[in-house]
């Protein structure tokens, strides 16, 4: 081998430590906030789970219940909350959830409502009509911003602007595992669908103030939230472990690359000496 490739794999080395050192710094970050962020997704669940069983005692507890969030409107136009990453770099977690978005809106009137950095960008990129995109920074939504987030959306609900309303995420199944799906938020039909039995032990337990109605569509905004709010963690969560697993391969194979290139240039470099002492025996024996 000339001097010149030998001197070409060196550096080719070279280039894949110092990759592989980001990629290991990169993994062992994502393994830290992956502990915080799955506890945070865990601890979200109670909350909105006590809402709709609140929600579900004041539908089935009143026998002229009504609410505008139960009831489907005339609108067939469909609203997507889509739940994306900041960054890249978390092997296939983006795609799958665009692919899932894909298949979810096939036929469909729709707007999508962006949260975080490549699904704004994703929606920009595909010129799809943007119901919001103010929240650019999924790790950055909090709380009260995910209510604010409901707010709008039950504005719009009761507006008649969209007939439906879906949540697209990521759901943490496993360390190597996370599943991009879709989950109704409007309307709740669900808490209308509930057997007459169940409907009979509840009603006229609780007397609400000032009805039963008015304590249902103010609980909505909070339920809605809930579910926002603990999609977001989740996914925050989902992303760390695809990250990390991306990573942990991505070091894995730089690992398995620089020990096939130094064997590759070990082996040409010892040609290379068996080659420089032969022609040096080869010239003293002319002499």
């Amino acid at each position: 081998m000339a001097a010149a490739n030998m001197k070409s794999v060196k550096l080719r080395i070279k280039s894949i430590q110092n990759t592989m050192q980001i990629t290991k710094a990169m993994e062992l970050v994502a393994s830290s906030k992956l502990r915080k962020a799955k506890e945070k997704s865990e601890n979200t669940k109670p909350y909105f789970q006590t809402l709709k069983k609140t929600l579900s005692e004041i539908a089935h507890g009143n026998t002229d219940f009504s609410s505008p969030y139960t009831k489907k409107n005339s609108s067939e136009k469909w609203c997507y909350v889509l739940i994306a990453g900041d960054r890249g770099m978390a092997g296939g977690y983006n795609a799958n959830l665009f692919r899932t978005l894909e298949e979810e809106i096939k036929g469909k009137e729709f707007a999508l409502f962006p949260l975080g950095k490549k699904a704004l960008e994703y929606g920009r990129q595909k010129k799809y009509e943007l119901f919001n995109d103010s929240y650019t920074h999924v790790g950055e939504v909090g709380i009260s911003d995910s209510y604010s987030i409901a707010q709008k959306i039950c504005e719009a609900y009761k507006n008649q602007e969209f007939g439906h309303v879906a949540l697209i995420y990521t759901d943490f199944v496993s360390m190597m595992s996370q599943k991009a799906g879709a989950i109704s938020l409007l309307p709740l039909s669900d808490f209308k669908e509930e057997s007459e039995e169940e409907a009979k032990k509840i009603r006229n337990l609780i007397l609400y103030e000032p009805s039963g109605e008015d304590v249902f569509n103010a609980i909505v905004p909070e339920y809605l939230a809930g579910l926002v709010y603990s999609g977001i963690c989740t996914s925050v969560a989902s992303e760390l472990a695809a990250r990390r697993t991306a990573m942990e391969a991505a070091t894995d194979n730089a690992g398995e690359m620089i020990d096939k290139l130094s064997l590759f240039y070990n082996r040409a470099r010892q040609a290379s000496i068996t080659q420089e002492i032969t022609e040096i025996v080869a010239g003293a024996e002319e002499l």
